[in-house]
């Protein structure tokens, strides 16, 4: 779809595409370089294109994620994801482009080790980096865009370019997190501490009661870190859109305030899958870029995604 948008206005991106991120595939760290060479070939895709495919999402994603404690202490960890805005929009089914078409890719993965599932995630097809995932008994993390002037742009021209060769793709550091770590404060340490390529909001969770946080990442630290607090009224959850916690959103696109009063309708009390997937199926978080709705649980291992559209009239973002 992306191709087909811009191909005619500028006749030779394709091969510009393949030439110059054909190259950068040959930069790319293990395992994920091996892993985006065999997605091509068996794809018939050239490498070019499979490496803009997994790295256009470090770019611009908008999400919302949400972390509710219920009155007995067990954790639910829920998101939205958001994705294709202003790329295309289809004036007979009043549907964004890309946003249609992610629809179909997405899959649900166990992923091995020793014949035993050591994590679960949700991707799309080809994709070789995690935006949400789930270690059973240990934690879960979604990851939402964070918009800043030095944001993945930047962090991908250092790395280009040599300046900061340590620094981790966002997608590929929640990947790690969920390979490496076993405890939800060991995650939590290593998501907060490790050079990144763009700025990011982590949203962590655990099996025990208050093990919930907000990471706010920029590139080298923590900018803040918000944490589910059982001493406040309010806080028995945490939602994050795409914008620091304490912050005020920009008005046209204010996820947020919609979402605390969902919240807050809920009730502490209704915290389960059914609660929170209808908090997110509530508009403007369910919105015409909305792809689908993942359900998390670490302490008994439930893992759902819900293919999620906004049909009708509908905020467009």
């Amino acid at each position: 779809v992306l191709i087909d948008l811009i191909t005619p206005i500028v006749p030779d991106a394709l091969e510009w595409v393949d030439v110059l991120f054909g190259d950068l595939g040959e930069k790319l760290p293990q395992p994920y370089k091996d892993e985006i060479m065999s997605i091509a070939e068996d794809a018939g895709i050239p490498v070019g294109q499979i490496v803009v495919y997994n790295i256009f999402y470090e770019i611009f994603t908008v999400c919302t994620s949400i972390i509710a404690q219920d009155p007995d202490g067990h954790i639910v960890h829920a998101r939205n994801l958001d994705f294709g805005l202003f790329l295309g929009w289809n004036a007979d089914t009043h549907e964004w482009m890309i946003s249609s078409a992610l629809r179909k890719m997405i899959i649900n993965v166990n992923w091995i080790k020793d014949g035993k599932i050591l994590y679960k995630s949700n991707n799309f097809a080809g994709y070789v980096g995690i935006y949400n995932g789930m270690k059973q008994g240990a934690f879960s993390v979604t990851a939402n865009e964070r918009f800043q002037l030095a944001g993945g742009y930047l962090g991908i021209y250092r790395w280009l370019t040599g300046l900061e060769p340590d620094g981790k793709w966002m997608s590929w550091l929640t990947r790690e997190t969920l390979e490496q770590f076993n405890t939800y404060a060991d995650a939590k340490a290593h998501l907060m501490t490790t050079p990144m390529l763009s700025p990011v909001y982590y949203i962590l969770g655990g099996m025990n009661p208050g093990e919930g946080s907000i990471i706010t990442r920029s590139l080298n630290g923590t900018d803040l870190l918000t944490e589910l607090n059982p001493n406040d009224k309010n806080g028995w959850y945490l939602l994050e859109t795409n914008y620091d916690q304490d912050k005020p959103v920009l008005y046209l696109d204010d996820r947020r305030t919609p979402g605390n009063h969902c919240m807050q309708k809920l009730g502490q009390k209704n915290v389960n899958f059914q609660g929170i997937f209808n908090v997110l199926s509530s508009r403007t978080n369910l919105n015409k870029l909305t792809t689908y709705t993942v359900l998390m649980q670490v302490e008994n291992g439930r893992f759902e995604t819900i293919m999620q559209s906004c049909p009708g009239y509908c905020w467009p973002f």
